[in-house]
């Protein structure tokens, strides 16, 4: 089951560090306004504020895989606080995304799946 769960939260960290790469390097780009539903115009303006908000996702992945990596090595309460810090933050902003903007419940699915499953695997698995 603990393997099950790293699969899951190398996947949500995967996600994440593309979700970076859109947000943070790709974000005024056509497909990717395409995927965020944004115009050109808006895309501009918001491009400081998609940056920074890359750069969460970014660490967020960063802090699953050093979790994933401690607890491969042995390390395990400590590896798996850090995949229940990352994947659970990952969990939230998706319950944020889907609460404040309902319109918006696919993407919050797509960025929320793999860390859920991650932590109830994972708490499972501690249990």
């Amino acid at each position: 089951m603990i393997t099950l769960a790293l699969v899951f939260a190398a996947l949500a960290a995967l996600l994440h560090a593309y979700i970076f790469v859109l947000e943070s390097l790709r974000w005024t780009a056509p497909r990717t306004r395409a995927v965020f539903g944004t115009t050109a115009e808006e895309a501009q303006t918001t491009k400081e504020l998609a940056f920074n908000q890359g750069f969460y996702n970014l660490f967020l992945a960063v802090i699953a895989a050093v979790g994933i990596v401690m607890v491969v090595t042995g390390h395990r309460s400590v590896g798996a606080a850090l995949i229940f810090a990352s994947a659970g933050s990952m969990l939230a902003a998706a319950l944020v995304l889907v609460v404040s903007s309902p319109e918006k419940a696919r993407p919050a699915v797509i960025q929320g799946a793999f860390p859920l499953v991650a932590v109830v695997l994972l708490g499972v698995a501690l249990l």
